[in-house]
């Protein structure tokens, strides 16, 4: 096939993809067998007129020899022989499937991370046991509809802990920093079990909690068929050593579980098993991480100003946004993180006594409001650089959160026009705050540190010189988001995945400190899993 790279058509071109690639190719529409789309991104630059355009990648079968209309372009790079596709990982490792040991391998947790390695250790025979301390899916999403309408908090199946992780009540955002090649199995896995196909050429693509609580389900049912073992309910209290090399697990209600390999993907809130590791001698360190606010606005202001006429295009959708700004007197950041159109503000505690901020879209992201975490960096040194000094940093100003806005797990809220002058109780919001189960008008300043309040009304007037509104007077802000990432890491080493204290012990994803989203928690966990069958001679 021929590739047509950097491909720019508008919004309102409504012709097939075959007849785009005819164009460009110079061909008769009839020589174009099929034009496949590759990936396709949004330009909404509009510089000096030009409309909204699709920046695109096509790969084209024609029936016209492909040597003689290469070389016809033979002088322009962006049209040449499509590469051919790898077979997949997944399929590679189901030919060469490997015995199963008297000694399973373990994947504790079951999000994004310990899934993929779940499913590729179930691919190469090795019937892993997956430990997830929430439930299934189905009772997950029942128990979190309960609290978000005012019920209990159950602090082992939540927002954060259950099948899929936390991202499975997010947006279900597929990008990543990066082109990691593994990337691809991982989409392909994702349409396999269910996801839309537009997944695999959107720039950004997503899947919605809505769809995505169905793709988890189908990949579990995937690692069953493989003869891998997943057991919901199951926290993992222990891990056991020998002559400091793993052995084994024990679970909370006392039951051992023998393993020479251990993969840990515990998710960036297991502040429990933090402790534990740490008092067991597992090397960490604390880290960087990232608080502040959610921040709503009317999701067609977001549309105006990002799309402009083109607002409410069908075959755009929702616009999204990013945000930076740089505090040139500390050198501290902020940036919007996470940004969900169409979507709402959840509850994501996941410990009594404490709020929590997250944000979510379904598929069609069409509630009518956008959200984004406005967030700035916090270094270890803000928090004395303890190994777990974050997490009481996190439990410091959630506590705060939850004792000033009620004791109820409502949430504090404050318009931006108070927040800036430094007043309160402004409840006139252009959107009404979506944060189940409730919000109360608070002052922000007494639930996040002082350094972070300083720099978000800083980089409040920098953001609405980007975008018009953007810090209007009666823009909501709810507080606080705490979770964007782990506030430590687990070492390890870079080559063969394992923890450099304790061999047998592998650290994966957000929750061990080395990716930061579903996409890159996959790939972490895929290659976590593929380093231990190399080690293991297996592939």
């Amino acid at each position: 096939m021929i590739r047509i790279e950097g491909l720019s058509v508008p919004v309102s071109d409504g012709r097939s993809w075959e007849e785009i690639a005819a164009e460009r190719l110079s061909l008769r529409r009839e020589s174009v067998r099929r034009a496949e789309l590759v990936r396709r991104a949004v330009d909404a630059r509009r510089r000096h007129g030009t409309p909204v355009c699709f920046s695109c990648v096509l790969d084209v079968e024609t029936e016209e020899n492909e040597g003689r209309v290469l070389a016809r372009f033979r002088r322009d790079k962006r049209i040449s022989a499509a590469s051919e596709k790898a077979p997949s990982v997944f399929a590679r490792l189901a030919e060469k499937q490997c015995p199963v040991s008297t000694r399973r391998p373990v994947v504790v947790g079951f999000g994004p991370a310990g899934m993929f390695a779940a499913l590729a250790l179930s691919a190469a025979g090795c019937a892993p046991l997956v430990f997830e301390r929430g439930q299934d899916v189905d009772a997950r999403h029942a128990a979190i509809a309960r609290f978000w309408s005012g019920g209990p908090l159950d602090e082992n199946t939540n927002v954060q802990f259950g099948e899929g992780g936390a991202g499975t009540f997010s947006d279900g955002k597929l990008t990543a920093r990066g082109g990691d090649p593994l990337q691809r199995d991982i989409i392909d896995a994702f349409v396999r079990a269910g996801a839309p196909e537009e997944i695999r050429y959107l720039a950004k693509p997503h899947i919605g909690t809505d769809r995505l609580r169905e793709v988890v389900k189908n990949i579990r049912a995937e690692i069953f068929r493989l003869g891998g073992e997943v057991r919901f309910g199951a926290r993992v209290e222990a891990i056991e050593t020998e002559a400091g090399e793993i052995s084994g697990v024990r679970l909370a209600g006392g039951e051992r579980i023998a393993a020479d390999a251990v993969f840990l993907a515990i998710g960036h809130s297991a502040r429990d098993t933090y402790q534990m590791l740490y008092e067991s001698g597992v090397a960490m360190e604390a880290k960087a991480f990232a608080v502040g606010v959610r921040i709503e606005h009317p999701q067609e202001m977001i549309d105006r100003a990002q799309y402009g006429d083109e607002a409410g295009n069908p075959r755009l959708g929702a616009a999204d946004y990013a945000l930076t700004f740089q505090d040139e007197a500390t050198g501290r950041g902020a940036y919007s993180f996470c940004m969900c159109p169409g979507g709402q503000v959840v509850a994501a505690a996941s410990e009594q006594g404490r709020v929590v901020t997250n944000g979510m879209s379904v598929y069609a992201r069409d509630s009518g409001a956008a959200n984004a975490a406005l967030l700035v960096q916090v270094r270890p040194e803000d928090f004395g650089g303890a190994v777990l000094g974050g997490v009481a940093f996190q439990r410091e100003y959630e506590a705060a959160a939850f004792r000033i806005a009620g004791g109820d797990f409502r949430a504090p809220v404050q318009s931006v026009g108070d927040f800036l002058r430094g007043a309160s109780g402004s409840r006139d919001f252009c959107v009404t705050p979506t944060y189940r189960p409730g919000v109360t008008p608070c002052r922000l300043d007494d639930c996040l540190p002082a350094f972070v309040a300083r720099t978000l009304r800083d980089a409040l007037p920098a953001f609405d010189a980007k975008i018009a509104g953007f810090a209007a007077e009666d823009v909501p802000l709810t507080g606080v988001e705490m979770r964007s990432s782990s506030p430590c890491r687990i070492l390890r080493d870079r080559e063969s995945f394992a923890s450099l204290s304790t061999p047998g012990l592998y650290p994966v994803g957000e929750g061990a400190g080395y990716a930061g989203g579903i996409m890159s928690a996959a790939v972490d966990g895929l290659k976590a899993a593929l380093a231990f069958l190399r080690q293991m001679g297996k592939i």
